[in-house]
């Protein structure tokens, strides 16, 4: 148990492949406002901007996975957490929006 705690502290181990993912029908949440959204996004992409992200749980497949994304990746950690604290369980933080194309999203 105290190695994999060490394991997620610092990384080591098996990492996600976010390509899997989104070719396994992931969902992407893109967090970030209406404005940003706008400078460039992934078409494959839900616009759901964080502060909306608690009105949207009902609409959500608790089934998928889901990758969320925002523009450095700091509200897409605090959109991975509220999803896990209301039951969702195969959710990632991809990080920037931009890195995310990078996988073929």
């Amino acid at each position: 148990m105290m190695i994999d705690a060490l394991k997620k502290l610092f990384g080591a181990g098996p990492t996600l492949d976010l390509g899997d993912k989104i070719k396994g029908g992931a969902i992407i949440i893109d967090i970030r406002s209406k404005g940003e959204i706008e400078s460039g996004h992934l078409k494959s992409s839900k616009n759901i901007p964080l502060h909306q992200l608690p009105s949207h749980l009902l609409r959500l497949d608790k089934n998928k996975a889901i990758i969320t994304c925002c523009a450095s990746g700091m509200r897409s950690g605090s959109a991975k957490s509220l999803l896990l604290s209301n039951g969702f369980e195969d959710v990632h933080n991809g990080g920037s929006w931009n890195s995310i194309k990078n996988y073929g999203a």
